[in-house]
């Protein structure tokens, strides 16, 4: 089995909160997402630490376009590196303006210091992927697999027995078994994610590998708490949702919902900081509210 490096880009300062994973061939390496723009001196530096030349990376595959996962890949298409993305994701890659926009009507003045720069990618360095179309990269083989509920635009990768879940697979920081989704605007959808789960649940994994943060060999737990997860959350929104409650009372009354549950869980106060650094809370609420009113009203 090929070595899977996990580089921690200490995003915010923030160990374990977002990583790259990085696994060698005869022709250099490839990249299991590339992080924001913003921690690309951090991915050099985790780069070299594994004894590898930022100039190596020859393939980044991204699961899907969220700026602390895709945000660096046009800075690594310009050294050279090629681009490979899901159908619904390229045209983004290719011009980012319209997903920017969007990112600053959430993070307004905090774009720069959370995010730092998106360049576009070039066309010839971006392969569009299809589902369950094999990857192979210098010996090296992936399968994508189309795996919607977090975006529309999301691929989980498996090699040799790992699957990259990227968010689909959920949050999991290493410490006390624990998991949360991640539901941000506009994509989260509780059907598409369960049926995802049931189509990572049919595959032979034998890893489960999130980008928020680390590699586990337990799928068999991990896997049907992510569905206990996406039901309690389901039970949570029928419960609540059909008073039709604004905005500010989703949100306080779902993250004292989180809350209580991950401490039920014994999560110590240090690893909830970073959860919330990898997942924060604030932006559920506004992907629940869209997802309630579009699909269930």
């Amino acid at each position: 089995l090929m070595p899977i490096h996990t580089l921690d880009l200490n995003f915010l300062g923030v160990p374990r909160a977002i990583a790259v994973y990085a696994i060698p061939h005869k022709d250099g390496v490839v990249l299991i997402e590339s992080g924001p723009g913003s921690t690309l001196a951090n991915l050099d530096a985790a780069l070299r630490q594994a004894g590898f030349a930022p100039e190596q990376v020859t393939d980044v595959l991204l699961t899907h376009i969220h700026l602390d996962h895709a945000g660096a890949a046009g800075a690594l298409a310009r050294r050279g590196a090629r681009i490979h993305v899901h159908p619904r994701g390229a045209k983004h890659m290719l011009n980012p303006e319209k997903l920017l926009s969007s990112a600053k009507r959430i993070y307004r003045d905090d774009m720069d210091r959370l995010w730092g720069e998106f360049l576009p990618v070039p066309e010839a360095q971006l392969h569009v992927v299809e589902d369950e179309e094999e990857i192979l990269i210098g010996g090296l083989r992936f399968v994508a697999l189309d795996t919607p509920g977090h975006a529309n635009h999301h691929y989980a990768y498996l090699f040799e027995g790992a699957c990259f879940t990227g968010d689909v697979g959920g949050v999991r920081i290493p410490g006390p078994h624990h998991l949360r989704l991640p539901m941000p605007p506009p994509d989260f959808h509780i059907e598409k994610w369960r049926a995802s789960i049931a189509r990572l649940q049919k595959a032979d994994i034998r890893r489960i590998i999130p980008t928020h943060f680390g590699i586990f060999d337990d799928p068999d737990w991990h896997l049907p708490r992510l569905r206990e997860e996406l039901d309690a959350v389901e039970r949570w929104l029928e419960s609540f949702m059909p008073a039709d409650p604004p905005l500010e009372e989703i949100d306080r009354r779902f993250r004292a919902w989180a809350e209580i549950r991950s401490r039920a869980e014994g999560v110590p106060e240090e690893v909830i900081a970073v959860y919330e650094t990898a997942n924060p809370s604030w932006m559920t609420p506004a992907g629940i509210h869209r997802y309630w009113r579009k699909y269930r009203m």
